[in-house]
């Protein structure tokens, strides 16, 4: 009897931080999707603990946790389809990584602005376009054409990106703009083209010049695995960019 009762506290206590967990994360995940989270079925567990034993406590533990991991699944496929109105008011400008946001349908055409092979020193025309649709936001993605073209020249490449900033701050005084890292390549493509060896270099001082200018650097190195990229070790595949959107969107605070 006494193992029986010490077994129905231990079940008590676990269902009350498992539904106390439940019950906070439905809420928050419904502040981010908008969508109401039903969490009165945790609350009628939570106050019918004291009454049930450790069987059924068991039982509808684990019928919470998969109707909870469900509803987690649900919600974040509705975060990747809402990605267009969260970045409607913002503007992607990169090269043909940027460029994939739309070929893979993840945002409206009117909120990326790249050109394949576009390096930092032919951009002219998207100032002007990006000028034209005035975004609260802009995100800057550069710098995988431009490390061959500088042929390691860190300095050369920095100023021209600085050189950017000033164009668009110019153009576009009240838009928030943030800088993306560049993003790594696979070690196979940096064997191959050794001046990628060179990558990290770049980012560092990408980073210092935007302390220097009070701009947002977003690192997005953690983001990358080797799964994720297409068969040239430089592109990525369509499962990699919610990841990237949602990076841009935590630091901006979209």
């Amino acid at each position: 009897m006494k193992r029986k009762t010490r077994r129905l506290i231990i079940y008590s206590g676990a269902l009350i931080i498992v539904l106390f967990a439940g019950i906070l994360m439905a809420e928050v995940l419904s502040i981010i999707t908008h969508k109401k989270v039903d969490t009165s079925e945790g609350m009628k567990i939570l106050q019918a603990a004291d009454s049930a034993d450790s069987k059924e406590i068991e039982e509808k533990m684990e019928k919470l946790a998969e109707k909870q991991q469900n509803s987690e699944e649900a919600s974040k496929e509705d975060m990747a389809g809402n990605y267009k109105a969260v970045f409607e008011d913002s503007v992607v400008m990169g090269d043909s990584i940027s460029g994939a946001l739309t070929e893979y349908d993840l945002l409206n055409a009117c909120s990326v602005v790249s050109k394949i092979g576009v390096e930092l020193d032919d951009l002219d025309s998207q100032v002007e376009k990006v000028k034209e649709i005035n975004p609260q936001v802009i995100f800057l993605s550069y710098g995988i054409n431009d490390i061959p073209a500088t042929d390691g020249d860190v300095k050369l490449f920095v100023k021209e990106y600085e050189t950017l900033i000033k164009k668009l701050q110019k153009q576009l005084p009240n838009t928030r703009i943030f800088v993306n890292s560049i993003f790594p390549v696979r070690l196979e493509k940096a064997k191959e083209e050794p001046v990628y060896a060179n990558l990290e270099e770049y980012n560092k001082a990408l980073s210092s010049m935007c302390d220097e200018n009070q701009i947002g650097f977003i690192d997005n190195t953690a983001l990358v695995s080797d799964s994720y990229y297409e068969d040239d070790g430089v592109h990525f595949k369509a499962a990699f960019y919610p990841y990237w959107l949602a990076r841009m969107a935590e630091v901006a605070s979209l």
